[in-house]
């Protein structure tokens, strides 16, 4: 028996990183996973490694025409959603003096509305008792240098997730975030600027502020939100859960 057994869940961008780490967990606890990523080739690539019980639509969260035909395939294919996993999500590095209104729209769209639609959206299709999770992170109250339009997505994400746990409370629909610290994902190479010197010297300044000394595992990750949306966790809701190695706490 998985924890998950017979669960339907959507994870926006499944398709890589942290995304596709808790795609495959859902799948091992016994789930049906959809999905999704705006590149065909890397879902193509995340359905192999994840194998089974899975399906992809490609589609950028930000758009809310691609997140109307997700939610319609899901409707005609399962009927229903127990569990929204709100993961896709971008960032870059440019420091106050800097900012650009593209820059600051593309990361509040994708990061923020994309979230806030993604569960609006999937709403109608959401049983009672069903859970969502969004991925938050330590920058929500760490307040990163040249980071700072993405702190401030990761701070609404936090906010949101307070608010619906109150209006969703008359359905027993638990909403929350998991935020991660400083996780070796393909992200780090992407906000580096596909730059190996950089990259590393990024993760040494982290590392140097983690306690356990060490960048983590997205599948550590996805434990924890396996846990924050099964039955593990059935009276855990509006909270933030930290897992960045004592990154903020201490």
């Amino acid at each position: 028996m998985g924890k998950l057994d017979g669960k339907i869940a959507l994870v926006t961008g499944g398709n890589s990183g942290i995304g596709l780490a808790t795609a495959k967990r859902f799948v091992d606890e016994g789930a049906h996973v959809y999905i999704t990523g705006r590149r065909q080739a890397s879902l193509d690539e995340a359905v192999k490694a994840i194998g089974r019980d899975v399906t992809a639509v490609q589609g950028d969260v930000a758009k809310l025409g691609d997140l109307d035909r997700l939610f319609e395939q899901i409707k005609r294919e399962k009927g229903r959603l127990d569990i929204v996993f709100a993961n896709a999500g971008m960032g870059e590095f440019v420091a106050l003096g800097s900012y650009t209104e593209e820059h600051f729209d593309k990361i509040f769209n994708i990061n923020v509305k994309g979230y806030v639609f993604t569960v609006q959206k999937a709403l109608p299709l959401l049983p009672d008792g069903a859970t969502i999770v969004l991925n938050g992170s330590v920058v929500s109250v760490k307040g990163t240098p040249a980071f700072g339009v993405y702190n401030a997505t990761k701070a609404a994400v936090r906010s949101f997730a307070r608010t619906w746990t109150n209006e969703l409370k008359d359905r027993k629909i638990r909403v929350n975030v998991v935020s991660p610290g400083p996780i070796d994902t393909p992200a780090i190479t992407a906000i580096t600027g596909n730059d190996p010197a950089a990259e590393e010297a990024f993760k040494t300044q982290v590392v140097a502020g983690v306690p356990l000394g060490r960048m983590g595992e997205s599948d550590e990750i996805a434990k924890a939100v396996v846990f924050l949306a099964s039955d593990d966790s059935s009276y855990v809701a509006g909270v933030e859960l930290f897992v960045d190695g004592g990154f903020v706490a201490v």
